[in-house]
């Protein structure tokens, strides 16, 4: 044969060879980003650029300005987990990404803002707001049926605006995608809400959305499927929040651990732990242990965690920690700005109006994050379901086991010392989880790293939900009661949509249906369902009056669904770090002598367009760094009329001659007047109870006080507001060694005006006290005039008149219409001293010596008025001495 015919007849082509050839030349790469909104943008960034770079990109794109509360995601296909991670900005981009290009990434929020005040732009908000929808139509938002009404309800103003009945007939809703299985019967109710929120812009009604959107069980949390450390392996799912870690088991919170309660944090393999806080008579800290489903997600819960509390709650992230040589262990770090950062940062920007389109709502199958396939690089989204998580492990000796089914911290045995989360066997080096650890530091550890990298944390206490002896179902009671003979209940409810807050059980009357019913009701519970009725967006009056209603029922009966112990009044504080709203200040160009009517007209103007009363809402209730121990022991519990309200250890008035010892719930506020010299002292106290009212006129006589002002009635719609301290006119009262008698009264119909003698029986000293009282205050809300209030106020400040003793001041719980009186005042007096009146300044005063001061916004809204009506008719006016 010629060697003609072998030409061509084999060959061979490097195909590697040349793919890598071609990388070498290729020195860009293609990301795609889809956004909030639906839509997607493609981005060539350089193949050995980080992810900052491409996160710069994007923002730029958005012209988004608050950037810090958003990220990028991805998928982690690496065939053992379906999770999606967070870009980091520190790393190159081709090496987190496993598939090749093009880069498929999710423009989403990132960390989810506390209150959506906080947010400048409406730009931004638009955003939260889109997240936000789309979280709860993929179902990571869990929303109970009447919120989700409500929310969507602000979803339909936003987008098509106010209703139109000539337009919107019959089911003008159908071509929106507003809730998960939606119904006919649904967007009946949401299109009657459409129809109340007439007037309000977009703008507004994202806001209203973002507003009820908050206070959601499963706002804001960062979810991640679990296992108990324990025989039982109950599934469970850890979410990360800005409060810290909270525990959920199908979708009902059982559990929440506070950044200030964890010590450390750290993983090994598919092993997470946390160590909390030694409490008590406890000699060690407790450390906790969960199973997660790989490698993979154990460590991307330990990062969620790191970046939460590093955003949260620095002010300055840390830098990452030097690695030395043959360290083990992750040195991943949030490298982002925190919050308080852009928040400080968003002070000294101008807020900029643009115009931007928002995205309609259509209605289409439930997506969730595309499969990375061909058909996707092509347009086509193909949609697929998070697995179920499937997580195994044993429990360890040397771990103790989270409780699933108590909802609280078991307590160990007193030998137990718990050995290092990474430890195989017992070693002596226990110190980082002893004594020597620092109330207040946190230690991110991971993997087999065993080098503490101490983290300052702010104090406060986990807000542990512990289970009360209800027959549960999912976390739920029910409770049937039926009236006594006077139709009572024997139960006060607090909270409501008026207050924005939820229906809890305020306080359980002893020796009454509430109290003898099984299962028991307790106070703290939540109120979810009154007969069978969601009480979710009703008014605080309207749950009264659904309760009311079932004692006309035949037979008369009352049904609640109850969340178990879902409040435990001040155990839960505040962080240290509280967002303080930057109110308006006068110039420091205006004249000294124009500085109080230019106050009066930023006061004026903030009433008008209502930034007074967000700023009022921001303002936190209770000062940072602030405790209550004292008021928290058990043999002081009973001397608090409510268990959430108690004073400060540093300003609380300490008696000093009683033998029930020094606990009274009273604190001493002092109110400063600039340039006159002036400080009005105030003693703000609650309302005695009947094993009080010795302590109550034991302070009066030891802190020399000569007036007690009262701003509550006794009783108000049959619930006791006040034990009746005093005797009544010409009869005498003996409490102790002192002997009060009454030598005047007398009654209008605002006021009572009353003298008492108070005599020492020991040392025969006798004084006179005046007591004021008003009793004119309307069972609820506030007054309609705040004429008969300011005449009171003027009769208090006249015989205030040479006082240089504490005036003592109480309501029913001392903080909410005490408030009120000791700012009316404080505004006065500025007023006569020409200086200008900043009213959330003088709160914020006031809340540095008590807490809550001012307990509604309604309150808070009334004085502000009453202090333009003050000023403008000249009730009071600066003194001929401090005219310039």
């Amino acid at each position: 044969m010629s060697r003609r015919a072998f030409v061509g007849s084999s060959g061979t082509y490097n195909v590697r060879a040349s793919e890598l050839a071609r990388e070498k030349r290729v020195k860009t790469i293609r990301c795609i980003v889809f956004f909030l909104d639906d839509s997607q943008q493609t981005f060539e960034v350089d193949k050995r650029s980080k992810g900052q770079h491409l996160l710069d990109m994007v923002f730029q794109h958005l012209e988004l300005i608050e950037k810090d509360y958003f990220g990028l995601q991805f998928s982690d296909n690496d065939h053992s987990s379906d999770t999606m991670r967070w870009m980091d900005a520190s790393k190159y981009i081709r090496k987190q990404i496993k598939l090749g290009p093009p880069y498929l990434l999710y423009f989403r929020v990132k960390f989810y803002v506390c209150d959506p005040s906080k947010l400048h732009e409406e730009y931004t908000r638009y955003h939260f707001f889109l997240q936000l929808k789309k979280d709860i139509l993929d179902g990571k938002l869990v929303v109970p049926s009447a919120t989700s009404v409500l929310l969507a309800s602000y979803a339909v103003q936003s987008e098509i605006g106010d209703f139109n009945p000539e337009e919107h007939k019959n089911r003008y809703l159908a071509d929106l995608r507003l809730i998960p299985n939606q119904t006919e019967e649904m967007e009946k109710k949401i299109a009657e809400l459409h129809k109340l929120h007439k007037g309000q812009t977009p703008a507004d009604a994202e806001y209203n959305f973002l507003d009820h959107a908050k206070r959601l069980d499963m706002y804001g949390v960062d979810l991640h499927r679990a296992r108990v450390r324990d025989s039982t392996n109950t599934d469970i799912q850890l979410g990360v929040t800005s409060s810290g870690l909270v525990v959920f088991q199908n979708n009902l919170k059982i559990n929440t651990f506070s950044w200030a309660k964890i010590v450390k944090i750290s993983f090994k393999r598919k092993q997470f732990f946390i160590q909390l806080r030694r409490e008590g008579t406890e000699t060690y800290d407790n450390l906790l242990g969960f199973n997660m489903l790989s490698y993979r997600s154990c460590k991307n819960l330990w990062k969620s965690c790191v970046e939460h509390h590093t955003f949260f709650r620095l002010h300055v992230p840390r830098p990452p920690r030097r690695r030395l040589l043959f360290s083990l262990g992750s040195k991943f770090r949030y490298s982002g700005r925190t919050e308080y950062q852009t928040l400080e940062d968003g002070k000294h920007k101008a807020r900029t109006e643009r115009i931007f389109t928002r995205s309609p709502s259509k209605r289409f199958a439930r997506q969730t994050v595309p499969q990375v396939t061909r058909e996707v690089l092509e347009g086509w989204e193909k949609k697929i379901s998070k697995p179920v998580a499937r997580m195994n492990g044993t429990s360890s000796s040397h771990i103790r086991p989270y409780d699933s089914f108590n909802h609280k911290i078991q307590v160990s045995e007193p030998e137990y010392r718990p050995r290092k989360a990474w430890a195989e066997t017992p070693s002596p080096e226990i110190t980082a989880f002893t004594p020597s650890i620092p109330p207040k530091l946190i230690n991110y550890v991971d993997d087999d790293t065993a080098t503490d990298d101490l983290y300052e944390m702010s104090s406060y206490m986990s807000e542990t939900a512990v289970t009360n002896g209800h027959e549960e179902s999912q976390g739920l009671a029910t409770i049937r009661m039926k009236p006594d003979d006077q139709g009572r209940f024997g139960f006060n409810v607090k909270g409501g949509a008026d207050q924005n807050l939820p229906i809890l059980v305020s306080r359980v009357a002893p020796n009454t249906p509430a109290d003898t019913c099984i299962p028991r009701l307790n106070e703290g519970d939540q109120v979810l369902m009154i007969n069978g009725r969601d009480v979710a967006g009703l008014t605080h009056d309207q749950v009264v009056k659904l309760i009311r209603a079932s004692r006309e029922r035949h037979p008369a009966e009352l049904l609640l669904t109850v969340r178990p112990n879902v409040y435990v009044g001040e155990d839960v504080e505040e962080p240290d770090f509280q967002y303080i709203p930057d109110a308006r200040h006068v110039s420091s160009k205006v004249p000294r002598s124009d500085v109080l009517s230019e106050s009066m007209l930023l006061l004026s103007d903030g009433l008008e367009s209502g930034a007074t009363i967000a700023q009022f809402e921001q303002l936190y209730r209770k000062k940072p760094g602030m405790t209550m121990n004292i008021a928290k022991l058990p043999e002081n519990l009973n001397k608090n009329r409510y268990r959430d309200i108690s004073p400060y250890d540093s300003t609380r008035v300490v008696l000093l001659g009683s033998s029930n010892g020094d606990y009274i719930n009273a604190s001493h506020v002092n109110m400063e007047i600039p340039t006159s010299g002036i400080v009005n002292r105030y003693i703000a106290t609650q309302g005695p109870l009947p094993n009080t009212t010795f302590d109550f006129w034991l302070m009066v006589w030891e802190q020399q006080s000569t007036l007690i002002v009262m701003v509550t009635t006794l009783m108000e719609r049959g619930r006791s507001k006040c034990h009746k301290y005093w005797p009544n006119l010409y009869e005498s009262l003996e409490i102790g060694f002192l002997h009060v008698s009454c030598v005047r009264e007398q009654e209008t119909s605002s006021f009572a005006f009353r003298e008492f003698t108070l005599i020492n029986s020991e040392n025969k000293e006798e004084r006179h006290i005046t007591h004021m009282q008003y009793t004119a205050w309307p069972d609820h809300g506030v007054p309609d005039d705040a004429s008969d209030f300011l005449d009171f106020v003027m009769q208090v400040r006249q015989n205030r008149v040479g006082m240089v003793d504490s005036a003592i001041v109480h309501c029913s719980a001392g903080i909410g219409r005490t408030g009120v009186l000791i700012l009316m005042e404080t505004a006065m007096c500025l007023i006569e001293a020409n200086e200008p009146v900043y009213p959330l300044d003088i709160v914020k005063a006031m809340r540095d010596q008590r807490a809550m001061l001012i307990q509604t916004t309604s309150q808070y809204k009334f004085v502000c008025e009453a202090i333009l009506k003050v000023y403008n008719e000249r009730i009071v006016k600066p003194l001929k001495e401090y005219q310039r």
